[in-house]
């Protein structure tokens, strides 16, 4: 087998190896103008929810982010202990995680995280715990 063929047929590997790995990830879209969060499995789209993100005066900080850790229920150390019920930690101190604040979604109104309804923010620490933080990335966008 001459050298061109042999290099073709290995970035052809790597190409269907590297795209199968992205596809296989699960991938939480954060768009902070639309104030929703898009959840993809495979590529497929599992869950689309409206969020709370930065109400003024805070931020929610944008780019593409692989949760650290995750917590079935942290008390916020910043904010008099708020409950986080099924928190996933993504950049620094901020997560996704589930709120009672239920009427607030769908507009900015946390202090940077990004708030889901409780059992949405079950759904998604429990695909996360699933895949393994390996496999999931956050994207904060817009």
């Amino acid at each position: 087998m001459n050298r061109f063929v042999l290099a073709a047929a290995s970035a052809a590997l790597l190409l269907f190896f590297g795209l199968s790995a992205q596809a296989s990830s699960v991938v939480a879209r954060v768009d902070v103008a639309a104030q929703k969060m898009t959840v993809t499995h495979y590529g497929k789209v599992l869950y689309e929810w409206p969020v709370s993100t930065a109400r003024a005066g805070y931020t929610t900080p944008r780019g593409e982010f692989r949760p650290y850790r995750v917590h079935k229920l942290w008390l916020s150390r910043t904010y008099d202990n708020a409950p986080m019920p099924f928190a996933v930690f993504y950049d620094r101190g901020w997560a996704v995680h589930g709120t009672d604040a239920v009427s607030r979604l769908g507009q900015p109104a946390s202090h940077g995280c990004v708030r889901l309804a409780t059992p949405n923010a079950e759904a998604f620490y429990r695909l996360v715990r699933q895949v393994g933080a390996g496999n999931t990335r956050i994207i904060v966008e817009n």
